[in-house]
Formats: structure tokens, C-alpha cells, sequence
């Protein structure tokens, strides 16, 4: 019932369709039932030689097509209504979550599969929608029309009633046929789904990026432009499925055309009960209205709880708690650049410690190497820095403020972040340069493509800067798009770096290059450096030697090599014969 009262929050906005369609249903219905009264008592007028009442038969005439008028727009407006209502309810809910998923704490989308995450916000969110509209245009209709049908069928003729209520399971038979046809419908919805799905991965699967540019609000808007689009396709898809109903009709002319035969007998020889003319006629039309909603029904009942269950994922995603809002936290305009770790703990699972304890000054301009096997942890302590996860125990300084006192945005903007795995993001290449620094002019992008060694390779693209780059930059080469990443940290010229293997997907002579292009942006800057390949970090002025998690060793160079420690055999082991 908590998922119910959810779903139907979201709804309560839309409260004026709510409420025009339950009152078109109920008088759609109402006259659908009244109709076969008039229609059996215009039959009665007309039975016997030479008594056939025209005035009355006229006066019902009118009745009926004043009643099947109204119907009509009745029907319209309910399923127009219950249509707004959905699409209305799935735009906002969609939206919602895209929100939450932008603020929550990287630690939770690091522990939840990313297409998880994105089925939630694209697939539960629809069957959510799918599931309203069921139940306001069908399920309640359909209620209404059995038990009023029923009522009517069973004050004509009690056993002819029996007769159409055994044969009634033949209309479940095609319920599931009736759904496999709707689906064909919703073709160009779920190419927009697609579409949708392929955007929101993108901005899940790399939140650290997103983060570090800061770009959670821009991102933002660029869904809702999608969102809009899906929203308005969604509500001509949902429309076009209602069509599939007129299937279950043959189904319902099997029971009518038994329910007629025993009908027939029973005002020709008083079989099963006396029935008039009028009566008969009046029955056959209960009796088919009465078989139409079950095939219906039917299927609606496993689309609510699909409905459900999507609804209960939907819901568990959007109780999850958020980053606390830091709005009143201090911002930064640019900082020194001075950083301080001050007796800092910190593990992912409580009961197994990874950093005990560790204090380190870096000071302005200084430039800290990070070393160790694969998996020891190195990622971890830039996790720390960008508050992706907070400490355990200790505090960071920045500029001598704990970064728990300032936003995390502002934080963030500090840095400029270049990733082992780079991402790009479907667009020009000129759009993902200038990701980080939107205000860049084409010629700072170009300045920033230059200094990487990046622009002679972007001018030889097709259209150049120009050039779509493809999901995933499927079509370049991965040290292509490493350069470009880098690129884009140049043109962001952040006061601090954070290079985690930026250049391990790069050649030896490339590399060469880029490293001194990197040694020119780090003068002056606080520099951040997690390599595997020793040779690039000899110069640095502090090197952390990390080993199953903890921080072994730490000084520079010289030092770690006349301590003859680990660091001193993971150097050996990469230049033995150097």
C-alpha cells in the first residue's frame, strides 16, 4: 500500500483529469448499459401485425443516439485523461530520479550495477506509467461494466446468466495475444527509451568526472530536453495501444453467438425460462459487454503488479539518502593550493581497515606521486581529496579550511582531473574539450589541444573540432582519447591536478611529449600524481608508497631508494637492467 499511496502522490497534481475521467468512465458506462433497455423496449414497440408504436420507437431512437454521442465523447475524454495523467506522473518521476542519482553520494552508485540504475530510471518508471493507465481506463471501467452488466443479465433471465458467466473463461485465452499486439505500438517509444537510456548511462557510469566538472546542473538540463521529447512520443504510444482492444471482440462474438442460440430457444419454446423479443435482444447486448473486460482485465492485473514491483525499486532508489545539502558552506574562488591530511583513517568496509592514521603536508606548488601494486589503493586517497568519500576519522585541510567546510562543488572546481579510463560523451570534439570551462573561447580549446599533442591528429578528423564524437568514443583509438581528456583538464587551467594514469594509454614517443607538457602545467600548481611507471615520478617532492592499502613509505626519490624498502624493489623490479 506505500508504493500505492507514492504512485498515486504523484498523481495527485494531475487531480482534475483524475477526476474527469472517473466521471466520464462512470457515465460512459451508465449509458452503455441503458441503451440495451431502450433498445429492447423499441423492439417490443414494434411486435404484433399493424401495432407498431412509431412515436415511441422514434422517441427511443433519439434517446439512443443522444446516449451513443455522449458515449463517445465520454470515452475520449476518459482515455485522454487517463493518458495526461500517466505520461504526466512517469515525467515526474523520471525527472526526480534523474535528481537523486545526481545527488547522491558516489559511494552508493559505486555499489549498485549501472544498469540497474538505469533500468529504474527508464524501464520501472515506464511500467509505472503503463500501470496507471491500465487501471484508470481499464480495470475500473471493467469492474463497473461486469457487475452492472451482471445485475441487468441476471433480472432478465437468471439461467441464461449462468450460461454466459461459464463461457466467459473462453475470453481469458487470448489475453495474453492482446498484449503481444499493443507492443508493436510502442516502436518509436522505445527508440526514445533508447535514446534516453544511452544519456543516462553516460552520466551514471562517470559521476567522478561529472562531479569534478561540476556539471550536475548542465547535465541536468540536457535530460530534461530528452525527458520532454519521450513525454511527448509516450503520450501519442500510450493512445495508439488503447487500439488493440477491437482484438478481443471475436472472442466476444463466440459467447454472443452461444448466449443468442440459447436465447433464441428460450422465447421460441419457453426453454430455460420465458424471454420477450425485446428481452432477448436487451440480454445479447449485456452479454457482450459483460465478456469485454475480462480479456481486458486480464491482462491490466499483470501489468499492475509489474507495476508494483517497478514502483517499489523506483521508490527504494529515491529514499536513499542524498549528499547533505552544503549551500551554506563556504565557497572558494581560487585556491592556494596548500593541502594537509591531518591523522586520517578511512576503509570502504568497516572491518577491514585501508588508511590508518596518515598525516601529510603538501604545500603550495608541490607535486605528490602516488606508488604502488595494482589494487593497494592509490585511487582511494584521490577519492578522499574530492570528498567522493569522506573520512573516517582525521580531516583534510585545504588552504588550512577542512574541505567539510566548503561545497563540494567549489571543492571540486579546484581540481583538474584526468582519469586512467577516459570518457567522452556523445558530441563535437569541441563540445568535449570545452566540457569543464563552457566559457572557453575556440581558441584557448585549440591552445589546450596544442600543448597535449592532441590537435594534430583532431585536424586530420573529418570535420576537425567538429567531428561527432561516438558513445563511448567508439571511433577513436584510446590514446586519442586520452589526449583529449587531458586536453580538456589544459583548457579548464585548474589551480591544482589529479592525474591518475593519465597517460597510460598513450605511445612511448607521445607520452614524452605530453609529460612535458604536463611539467609545464604543474609549475606552480599542487600536483597530484598515481602511476604505475616509476620513471614519470622521479622529480616529484613527495612519493606515498602504497602496499595492501596502507601507506608503507613516503619521501622522495633519493630517499626511498637509500631506504631500500618496497619502493626500492618495485623500482629495481622495472629497471633491472637499466
Amino acid at each position: 500500500m506505500k508504493t500505492v499511496r507514492k504512485i498515486l502522490h504523484y498523481t495527485r497534481p494531475q487531480l482534475g483529469f483524475y477526476l474527469l475521467a472517473i466521471v466520464s468512465a462512470i457515465i460512459s458506462i451508465g449509458l452503455s448499459l441503458y441503451i440495451p433497455v431502450l433498445v429492447g423496449g423499441a423492439v417490443d414497440f414494434m411486435i404484433g401485425k399493424g401495432s407498431v408504436d412509431f412515436p415511441k420507437i422514434t422517441e427511443t431512437v433519439i434517446k439512443i443516439a443522444i446516449s451513443i454521442g455522449i458515449i463517445a465523447v465520454t470515452q475520449w475524454l476518459m482515455s485522454y485523461s487517463a493518458n495526461a495523467i500517466s505520461a504526466r506522473a512517469t515525467r515526474d518521476l523520471r525527472s526526480d530520479i534523474f535528481k537523486k542519482l545526481n545527488s547522491l553520494p558516489l559511494s552508493y552508485i559505486d555499489s549498485k550495477p549501472r544498469g540497474d540504475l538505469i533500468s529504474r530510471v527508464v524501464n520501472d518508471v515506464e511500467a509505472v506509467g503503463d500501470g496507471l493507465t491500465q487501471v484508470i481506463t481499464q480495470l475500473f471501467s471493467g469492474i463497473v461494466t461486469i457487475v452492472g452488466t451482471l445485475g441487468f443479465m441476471i433480472s432478465i433471465n437468471f439461467r441464461i446468466a449462468l450460461v454466459v458467466v461459464v463461457l466467459t473463461p473462453l475470453s481469458m485465452l487470448v489475453a495474453g495475444i492482446i498484449g503481444r499486439l499493443c507492443a508493436r505500438s510502442f516502436r518509436e517509444q522505445q527508440e526514445l527509451q533508447g535514446e534516453i537510456s544511452s544519456y543516462v548511462e553516460e552520466i551514471v557510469g562517470n559521476q567522478k568526472v561529472v562531479k569534478a566538472f561540476a556539471y550536475e546542473k548542465r547535465g541536468q538540463e540536457s535530460f530534461e530536453k530528452l525527458n520532454k521529447r519521450l513525454f511527448k512520443v509516450g503520450l501519442k504510444a500510450q493512445f495508439a495501444g488503447a487500439l488493440a482492444n477491437p482484438c478481443t471482440r471475436f472472442v466476444n462474438n463466440m459467447v454472443y453467438a452461444a448466449t443468442g442460440l440459447v436465447g433464441a430457444l428460450s422465447v421460441i419454446s419457453a426453454f430455460m425460462g420465458n424471454l420477450t423479443i425485446g428481452g432477448l435482444s436487451c440480454f445479447l447486448t449485456y452479454a457482450n459487454q459483460y465478456t469485454k473486460p475480462f480479456n481486458e482485465i486480464t491482462g491490466v492485473l499483470t501489468q499492475i503488479q509489474t507495476a508494483l514491483a517497478a514502483g517499489e525499486r523506483v521508490f527504494t532508489l529515491l529514499g536513499t539518502d542524498s549528499e547533505p545539502d552544503e549551500s551554506q558552506k563556504k565557497a572558494l574562488d581560487t585556491a592556494a593550493g596548500e593541502l594537509e591530511f591531518e591523522h586520517v583513517s578511512f576503509s570502504y568496509i568497516p572491518d577491514k581497515r585501508l588508511i590508518e592514521d596518515f598525516s601529510l603536508k603538501v604545500r603550495s606548488g608541490e607535486q605528490v606521486a602516488i606508488v604502488g601494486p595494482t589494487g593497494c589503493g592509490k585511487t582511494t586517497l584521490i577519492n578522499l581529496i574530492m570528498r567522493f568519500y569522506e573520512v573516517d576519522k582525521g580531516r583534510i585541510l585545504l588552504d588550512g579550511t577542512p574541505t567539510t567546510d566548503i561545497q563540494r562543488g567549489e571543492l571540486r572546481k579546484q581540481f583538474g582531473m584526468v582519469l586512467q579510463d577516459s570518457w567522452l560523451f556523445s558530441g563535437t570534439i569541441m563540445e568535449n574539450l570545452r566540457y569543464g570551462n563552457p566559457d572557453a573561447t575556440d581558441e584557448e580549446i585549440i591552445a589546450a589541444a596544442k600543448l597535449c599533442y592532441a590537435h594534430s591528429f583532431i585536424r586530420k578528423m573529418p570535420e576537425g573540432y567538429n567531428t561527432r564524437v561516438k558513445e563511448g568514443g567508439s571511433n577513436l583509438s584510446a590514446g586519442q582519447k586520452q589526449l583529449l581528456c587531458i586536453a580538456r583538464v589544459m583548457a579548464l587551467n585548474p589551480p591544482m591536478l589529479i592525474l591518475d594514469e593519465a597517460t597510460s594509454s598513450i605511445d612511448t614517443l607521445t607520452e614524452i611529449r605530453v609529460q612535458k607538457a604536463f611539467k609545464k602545467l604543474m609549475q606552480g600548481r599542487t600536483s597530484f600524481v598515481v602511476a604505475h611507471r616509476l620513471s614519470t615520478i622521479r622529480e616529484s617532492d613527495t612519493i606515498l608508497v602504497m602496499r595492501d592499502g596502507n601507506i608503507v613509505e613516503q619521501g622522495n626519490h633519493d630517499e626511498l631508494l637509500r631506504q631500500r624498502g618496497f619502493y626500492y624493489e618495485l623500482y629495481n623490479s622495472q629497471f633491472a637492467d637499466s
